[in-house]
């Protein structure tokens, strides 16, 4: 079976660290390269984040830093979800990697140039992404996809109507979505709903691997800052549906819709406008995920943890 190609974009991040545990031990994707934005910590906690999850699974795949900042707004972080390093709670050792000598952008533009039917999987903030199609236009042709984690139907987590990713640039955004391509955007309304109960953390932690050990440490930090701030008894696993919906299609349900990025600069700023009952009746310029399967969400997770080795 061939491999689909995919290109990670991610901010490390707990949620974005299982997200590329799974994409590596995935039997179906390559990896041919991560690409590093400043979101839930800044560009140099994100990057180093990174480096240190491509050492500890033993991936080799070229890891360029992005923007440290949005295309127009003020950057933003979480460090109170994401600690101060922005990964918290596990001890990685010392770096010996580097970081790719191009940056994002000029990584994203070499991948495609040699490679075709590529899927973008955008996990964090979508900068490096608007970058590469506003300086690169032309490399829309070799894009197969764009499989985003970000977003929302309904209501936001940082704001009351926006989600954390798109809030971060949500001029970046705008352009992902008005690009023309095919965009799947995997939200809040299905990733809500994945949470890392506590049968989830015994059921992972029987596995008894590199990789189990890493979800347990992780997961354990995320869940206390998660229980600190919103009050949830389990962390909802965003990231990791983007990976997900690669692997197995049957886990989510979508549906194509009309989606605008609110980017007035009001108090929803950052909203995806979903027109889910076409109201506007406007092109429909993206795939947007409304239904999840729960149980085959965490069978994928296990399945992905055990294909690393004891």
């Amino acid at each position: 079976m061939e491999k689909q190609k995919i290109i990670l974009d991610c901010d490390p991040g707990h949620d974005d660290a299982i997200a590329i545990m799974l994409a590596a031990s995935a039997p179906n994707l390559e990896i041919l390269g991560i690409c590093v934005e400043a979101g839930n910590q800044t560009l140099e906690k994100t990057g180093n984040n990174t480096l240190n999850l491509v050492q500890y699974l033993e991936l080799n795949v070229p890891v360029a830093l992005g923007s440290g900042k949005p295309l127009k707004r003020t950057p933003m972080t979480c460090a109170e979800i994401h600690g101060e390093t922005g990964l918290d709670g596990f001890p990685f050792s010392l770096l010996k990697i580097k970081y790719h000598q191009q940056n994002a952008v000029e990584l994203l533009k070499s991948l495609l140039d040699k490679n075709k039917d590529v899927t973008l999987v955008p996990t964090g903030p979508l900068t490096n992404i608007a970058e590469l199609l506003i300086k690169y236009p032309e490399t829309k042709k070799n894009i197969k996809s764009i499989v985003l984690m970000g977003g929302s139907i309904g209501y936001g987590n940082v704001s009351p109507a926006a989600e954390f990713n798109i809030l971060c640039d949500p001029e970046a955004a705008d352009v992902v979505f008005n690009s023309g391509l095919e965009v799947y955007m995997l939200g809040l309304d299905v990733t809500r709903k994945a949470l890392v109960l506590p049968k989830v953390m015994k059921r992972m932690a029987k596995i008894h691997n590199k990789a189990a050990d890493l979800f347990a440490r992780l997961m354990k930090v995320f869940n206390e800052n998660q229980l600190k701030i919103f009050g949830h008894s389990g962390a909802p696993l965003h990231d990791p549906a983007t990976i997900i919906s690669l692997l197995n299609p049957n886990v989510f349900k979508f549906q194509k819709m009309n989606v605008v990025i609110d980017t007035t600069g009001g108090p929803s700023y950052g909203r995806t406008n979903c027109d889910r009952f076409d109201y506007l009746h406007q092109p429909h310029n993206a795939y947007v995920a409304i239904d999840i399967d729960v149980k085959e969400y965490w069978n994928e997770v296990e399945k992905g943890l055990k294909r690393y080795s004891k």
